[in-house]
Formats: C-alpha cells, structure tokens, sequence
C-alpha cells in the first residue's frame, strides 16, 4: 500500500485550524483486552501507530480512560515529537474502577486533574483537542463543559469536544463553549445519533463515529453490505467504512486495531468510492 493512503478521503478543518484527514485512528484497542492494561506486544501496538503515520492518519483519537493511562503513554512513545500535521485527541471523563467498568466522573476537578495528567503523558503544552468522554448525571452538565471551558481559557486546550450526547446536551454545551466535535456511536446498524449528525451539519462540526465497524467485519458476506463488497472487490468492513465517509461531510471515522494488517486495510477504505446504487443498497 502506498504511504500517504488516507488523503484520498479527504481533509476536513476542526474548529477553522485543525486541518486532518478525514479517516483517522482509534487508539483504544491498543490497550490490553477490555481496553485495560498493557498490551501484550507494546512494541506492536507502537509499531501500528508509526505505520498509520506512515500512511498519512493525522488524527490520533485516545482517553485518559483507555488501560487506563496506557493508550496516552504509549502515543507519547512512539509518536512524539509529533510529525508537523498531527493531531492528538484525547478525553477525560471516565474513570476505570476495574476491568469492564466505566464510571463518569464529569466534576470539574476532576476534569483539571484529568486534562494535567493527559498533558503530562502525551508530552504536550496544549491538547488540541479535548473531549469530554461523556456526561455525568451526578454533576450538571454545564459545570462539566464549564470546566473545559476554563482549560481552554487558560491555553491548556485548543479546542474543546463531547462525546456520548444528544442533541439538547450538543446545544447546551454550545452555549458556553464553542465545540468543535461530537464523538456519538455510529456505523451502518446504529443510526440513533442522526439528530445530533444533523446539528453538526448545520453548524460545521465534525462528527467521529465510535465502533464504526460493528457491521463492517469480514464475516458480514451476506446481505447488502457483502454485495457491495464482492461489487467493488473490497471488505465488508471498507465499505462500511466508506459509507461513513459518504454519509456526510463532517464524518470523520476513527477506525481501531491493534494489526497493522487491519490497519491497512481500514486505510484502503478511504480510497473506495460508492456509487449512488451502493449507498440506496445500505441505506
């Protein structure tokens, strides 16, 4: 596969600076299994890292919450000083009392602790972009945001993201900060956040569809998305991928793996182009 194979899927611009490819990379599989602990291999998961890179990703999507702490230390292993384009995501807001088990933690001292500790493990002065993983319902949502808000404030952050919202949560945040990108589940059999994908729309805010491929892996052969696949000479997976990348301009898909194989194969997605039959086909 040729380096640089993500551009074809185009760039788009968070918050009017951040210029990124519109196929990025999530991090979070790179942690031991159930997203806790080191990885098995830490050279590989640092090696998949540097190939998406290598393939032109420059948007790396991670969470203090991801091992936890593991996924930020090992972006700063192998990435750092940052390639010039690059940008690192993270978020704060969810704590991991033991394996399997997430618990929010939306207070804002929590946030400030958080984001020092991203900061300090990503080996940054400033997060580009700081998302909060998701709302507390112990803690008013607006003492939330307004705590990101504050770290924007005082340079911290560049740019202040939500995840895991509705459309009135999307709205409210916006009152107090401007947010530049919502991280919402999303793939082809779960379109429950297409209110909120329609607010992004209007406002030019970018979306970043978590577990993009829940019905793009390799055993989906049969039905619509398998048909489009054999059509185009592709993976199931890919042309989920590509109808992501279709179904809006503000899509920006945050693919993970721990393979590099998948990894390159996630990548070939961005050079897929569907026909009008292909999208009416999954619609």
């Amino acid at each position: 596969m040729s380096e640089s194979a993500a551009h074809p899927g185009g760039t788009i611009t968070i918050g009017g600076d951040l210029a990124v490819g519109r196929l990025g990379f999530g991090a979070m599989r790179l942690c031991g299994p159930g997203v806790w602990g080191e990885p098995s291999d830490p050279a590989a998961a640092r090696t998949v890292l540097k190939r998406a890179i290598a393939l032109g990703v420059t948007l790396i999507d991670t969470a203090d919450a991801y091992g936890p702490e593991v996924d930020e230390r090992l972006i700063a292993e192998a990435l750092h000083p940052y390639p010039e384009g690059v940008v690192i995501a993270t978020k704060g807001g969810l704590v991991r009392p033991g394996a399997g088990r997430w618990t929010p933690d939306g207070r804002p001292e929590h946030l400030r602790a958080a984001c020092d500790g991203s900061l300090r493990r990503l080996k940054l002065e400033r997060i580009d972009l700081y998302q909060l993983h998701s709302p507390d319902p112990r803690v008013p949502y607006e003492e939330s945001i307004g705590a990101l808000a504050d770290l924007r404030a005082a340079g911290k952050v560049r740019h202040v993201g939500v995840s895991n919202v509705n459309a009135d949560q999307l709205a409210r945040a916006r009152r107090i900060v401007p947010i530049v990108s919502v991280q919402n589940r999303f793939n082809l059999t779960d379109r429950s956040s297409e209110p909120v994908l329609a607010e992004c729309e209007k406002a030019g805010i970018a979306f970043l569809p978590w577990y993009p491929l829940s019905a793009g892996s390799s055993t989906a052969a049969n039905g619509a998305l398998g048909e489009v696949a054999r059509r185009h000479k592709a993976t199931p997976a890919q042309v989920a991928l590509a109808w992501l990348l279709a179904r809006s301009p503000v899509m920006v898909p945050i693919p993970g793996t721990s393979s590099v194989v998948h990894l390159e194969e996630n990548i070939g997605a961005a050079s897929l182009r569907l026909s009008a039959e292909d999208q009416q086909a999954l619609a």
